[in-house]
């Protein structure tokens, strides 16, 4: 294959792309630490708390397939730094909001410059760096998202201590300026060849993937009972088979579902969908372990996950550099088995254990998480044409967002359901629904029986909860052993991508 020139400013482009990706990542952990100050200055009740979380999810996952669409049209920069304005410019909104639907408002408008900001920092880093380098800036991308997901509580804590809560909004605003002018200086255009506009998969994709993120957070609390739920569960099911239909059928379709033809894409999506399922429970559970049995405050929560950051950044660094040696099966599978494990030591967890089985476990997912996850995304943008390289990336970021909403679900109703068994039918209805409940009327009632109780129901039900992460990790790690196959992993050179897309890599610049 012949190779392009590589770009001469690349590694700072790198730095430009992380921190475009870190803004983003930080402001929703961030948001953790800032509800009881919104609640208590903006009189916000839990209706409208619900949707300043809820309302840039909805947004962002509803709009990444069409905004990786759009920048693979008009350019994948541009797309970037429109994301990136309209971002700070919510972030303002945000940061000055005086009432609950002002916040929302602008909440709902940061979702919509995310969703044009993610998918082309991908895409442009898989266009400015070549085959070889490529697993470095990858792992680099993804440990800045760990990086965000431990720093945010922490720097969360830090403004709301010393100034107001409006400050974690504020900080993404000179972020975003630095990252929109480095990336007019530094980054060149990339854009796909000229295609048709697929208005009708866009319409499909946006509601279809809205509604089943409304109805994944939706489904816990009632079922299906709820007339609403049912609504949108139907709305989900008739845009996302409709979109599937109508992208088979259009001659130019916004998401060429053929790529899903290709075993290494297809493993590797199902792949990191079941591995992020499982970290979505993960957080989910460890984050209500720490405060309601081990009586952490948000920031303390926040910095109790500093093992598994650390311990994903140097093994990112670690698999970066075998890659090129073993392949990326070979380390996502590797990955994989060490984040089950570390899964299967967080189920041992009980009410007295110390620091020691935490931290061991965090360090063995961490581990996992540095080899596993730049080596599912490296093989699934691998297996992408370079034409279609933003709707790819946007691939990537809407599976990561659908496994991490599906695993807060399906995890969360496990813990739930198993807490709601284990508790005795004596004790108050609230009390058997929430462990939050439990330790309220414990504390009102000076009622220590109940307190220890709730405790160790919780903690039968996180480890049930742990062992179905377990589960998918192990079941993600076999569809990555048998689907991810390809020349380059069996001999490290080489590879059937590069075959398939040397035709396609020659005719298109990269940079003009």
């Amino acid at each position: 294959m012949e190779r392009l020139e590589r770009h001469p400013r690349r590694w700072l482009i790198l730095v430009v792309l992380c921190l475009s990706t870190l803004v983003l990542v930080i402001d929703n952990m961030v948001l953790t630490v800032a509800i009881p100050p919104i609640t208590e200055d903006l009189g916000a009740t839990g209706q409208d708390i619900q949707w300043i979380i809820d309302s840039y999810m909805l947004v962002f996952a509803g709009l990444l397939l069409t905004a990786g669409s759009l920048s693979d049209k008009y350019g994948r920069r541009k797309v970037m730094i429109i994301g990136l304005v309209l971002f700070g410019l919510a972030s303002v909104l945000a940061t000055y909001a005086s009432t609950p639907e002002q916040l929302i408002l602008g909440r709902t408008l940061m979702g919509v410059g995310g969703a044009l900001v993610m998918p082309s920092t991908l895409s442009i880093l898989i266009t400015v760096f070549d085959e070889d380098e490529r697993p470095k800036a990858i792992a680099a991308w993804s440990a800045v998202a760990m990086v965000g997901l431990v720093g945010g509580p922490v720097l969360g804590g830090a403004l709301i201590a010393h100034f107001w809560w409006g400050a974690v909004f504020l900080i993404n605003i000179p972020i975003a300026i630095l990252a929109i002018i480095s990336a007019l200086v530094l980054m060149p255009e990339s854009k796909g060849p000229w295609r048709k506009a697929d208005p009708v998969g866009m319409v499909l994709s946006m509601s279809g993937m809205t509604a089943l993120v409304w109805t994944i957070i939706e489904l816990p609390k009632g079922g299906l009972d709820h007339t609403s739920t049912q609504i949108s569960l139907g709305i989900t099911l008739f845009s996302l088979i409709g979109f599937a239909v109508w992208e088979t059928r259009c001659k130019s379709p916004m998401v060429p579902l053929s790529l899903f033809r290709n075993k290494v894409f297809t493993g590797a999506s199902f792949s990191l969908v079941l591995l992020t399922f499982a970290n979505g429970g993960l957080m989910l559970v460890l984050t209500q372990y720490l405060q309601f049995v081990l009586g952490y405050t948000p920031t303390e929560t926040g910095l109790a996950f500093t093992p598994l950051a650390v311990a994903t950044l140097v093994f990112n660094t670690i698999g970066a550099a075998l890659v090129s040696k073993t392949g990326n099966r070979a380390m996502a599978v590797v990955g994989l088995a060490v984040i089950a494990a570390g899964f299967a030591v967080l189920s041992t967890l009980s009410e007295g254990d110390g620091w020691g089985t935490i931290i061991g476990a965090m360090v063995l997912m961490g581990a996992g998480s540095g080899l596993a996850m730049p080596a599912a995304i490296g093989a699934l943008m691998g297996a992408v044409p370079t034409e279609h390289a933003g709707v790819g990336s946007a691939l990537n970021d809407t599976i990561q967002q659908a496994g991490a909403a599906l695993g807060v679900a399906v995890i969360g109703a496990v813990l739930s359901s198993s807490y709601t068994g284990d508790m005795p039918s004596t004790v108050p209805e609230a009390a058997r629904e929430s462990i939050g409940d439990a330790l309220a009327l414990a504390e009102s009632t000076k009622d220590s029986a109940l307190l220890e109780t709730a405790q160790d129901a919780f903690t039968a039900g996180m480890s049930a909860s742990f062992l179905a992460g377990a589960s998918g990790v192990v079941m993600a790690a076999v569809l990555a052993f048998f689907l991810m196959k390809t020349p380059k992993d069996a001999h490290a050179a080489g590879g059937e991508q590069e075959q398939e897309q040397s035709t396609e890599d020659k005719l298109i610049s990269t940079h003009h």
